[in-house]
């Protein structure tokens, strides 16, 4: 299916016509836009987010469902729906209406060092990997297996960039790392640096979680490889209490999405080239 272009003014049609309560709100472009959904901030409260591609249109019935029920059960804030929009003019997918949350896009270069932030995030995890709800079969992750074929073509395309021998070896190590006979919990699945909010330079909001699951909670271990150093890595270890396998695994996550995004965009991207390129090799550091 072709994604008709969006624009401010299908944006304005689509609220206006199933939100008329706000059709008076100025709405206006929210840069920068994530790689699934353009985003429109609707006066101080909200925020319109009309998904990109096919890949991301389950993404605002799910969040609707789940995240009004996590929110008051973790540590920093998250966006939750309140209304999710039809497909109309052309526009064929579900999309949403969030709670607006303000705040700065985190980085390494301000929170690397802070341990503070390091106990937050690992509060953060330990709340949410202790959610209690009944878990449906359609929010079951994929095991790091199924990364292998990719994460493997991916090492040898890097090895004039990364240490092709190092690589091999975690990735080795976090495919043959025993997940226990732990029952899944709740994950976020695409926690990273990118998607954490600052307000006066203290973490204060987790945000997109279109990959929300339930299965291996190695998976969001990827924050200590994209944020922290290693002694703040030290610091969140300890807080959240992770074995050595669940840890290993983390580091394979760690490798493989960051090679994954490495190859797809550090090309055309120095923004993304300089976050993977310290992903991956912070992940090889342990």
């Amino acid at each position: 299916m072709t994604t008709p272009a969006i624009d401010a003014a299908l944006a304005r049609r689509l609220v206006d016509t199933q939100f008329p309560q706000w059709a008076e709100l100025p709405l206006r472009l929210h840069a920068p836009a994530g790689s699934d959904h353009v985003i429109y901030r609707l006066g101080e409260e909200f925020s319109v987010r009309l998904p990109r591609h096919a890949g991301a249109i389950k993404q605002a019935r799910k969040e609707a469902e789940w995240l009004p029920r996590l929110a008051p059960h973790l540590p920093l804030a998250i966006p939750v729906p309140v209304e999710v929009g039809e497909p109309d003019f052309g526009y064929p997918w579900p999309w949403a209406v969030s709670r607006w949350l303000d705040g700065e896009v985190a980085t390494a270069d301000a929170l690397s060092g802070s341990h503070e932030a390091a106990v937050v995030l690992a509060e953060f995890l330990t709340a949410l990997h202790r959610f209690d709800a009944e878990k449906t079969e359609d929010l079951t992750g994929r095991p790091l297996s199924t990364r292998d074929t990719a994460t493997r073509s991916a090492i040898t395309k890097v090895g004039d960039t990364f240490d092709t021998t190092a690589m091999t070896e975690l990735w080795d190590a976090a495919l043959a790392a025993p997940e226990g006979n732990f029952p899944p919990v709740w994950f976020h699945g695409d926690f990273h640096t990118g998607n954490l909010l600052t307000t006066r330079g203290r973490l204060s909001a987790v945000i997109d979680f279109g990959e929300l699951g339930t299965g291996d909670p190695a998976c969001d271990l990827i924050i200590a490889f994209t944020l922290m150093s290693a002694e703040t890595r030290g610091t969140f270890r300890a807080a959240l209490d992770v074995d050595d396998a669940t840890w290993t695994r983390g580091r394979g996550w760690a490798l493989a999405t960051g090679l994954n995004a490495y190859i797809s965009y550090a090309a055309v991207n120095p923004r993304v080239a300089a976050q993977t390129t310290r992903q991956i090799t912070q992940a090889l550091v342990g």
